[in-house]
């Protein structure tokens, strides 16, 4: 029953307790606020009638910044990957690559549109900012790991991308990577929406 912080290690009711958090706006923020994590408030947007972009911020500091930098999600989304970010991905980075990660490479978070692009079908929770694509991290020493790129390598790079593709499972919702099909082979896709998978 403690109260989530982005702070703490990740336990059993990680998951639960940031989607959870996650729809309280004042709450969200405050987690993020306490655990170091500075952000700008977002106005809201709505496009074609199905997407919708509510209580979306973006990162400002605090955390291993974006590159684009321009990522706008929701809180519960925002809440979700700073927790990975600070409980996943620097530590492994440390134990499988002995640095630390400096920046995360990104296709983006909005975009409006259905599941996969399709005419007709579920709606994607990229449409309403709640999912983020990682598409790669760039190291202190200037080395960068890539998702397309380094996936099945055997090696530091490849354990280091699916252990932290493990480990997001433990904090979002759904987590699609390049085991799951061909469209996720150029990155991760972490969501706090839709339905429990982890891939």
């Amino acid at each position: 029953w403690k109260t989530l912080s982005v702070i703490d290690p990740i336990g059993v009711a990680t998951k639960a307790k940031a989607a959870r958090t996650g729809e309280d706006a004042a709450a969200c923020r405050a987690v993020l606020t306490q655990g170091g994590i500075s952000f700008r408030e977002v106005q809201e947007a709505s496009a074609d009638g199905m997407c919708q972009v509510h209580d979306a911020l973006r990162f400002t500091g605090g955390m291993a910044p974006f590159r684009p930098a321009d990522v706008s999600m929701t809180c519960k989304e925002a809440l979700a990957v700073s927790i990975w970010e600070r409980q996943v991905v620097q530590p492994i980075a440390f134990e499988e690559l002995g640095e630390a990660v400096v920046a995360i490479d990104n296709y983006g978070s909005y975009a409006c549109r259905r599941i996969y692009g399709q005419a007709e079908g579920p709606i994607s929770e990229h449409a309403s900012a709640n999912a983020l694509d990682v598409a790669g991290f760039r190291l202190a020493n200037g080395e960068t790991i890539s998702v397309l790129k380094d996936w099945n390598d055997s090696g530091p790079k490849g354990r280091f991308l699916r252990r932290i593709r493990d480990g997001g499972c433990r904090v979002f919702i759904t987590v699609l990577s390049p085991d799951y099909n061909a469209a996720h082979a150029n990155h991760l896709h972490l969501d706090m929406g839709g339905g429990a998978l982890c891939r």
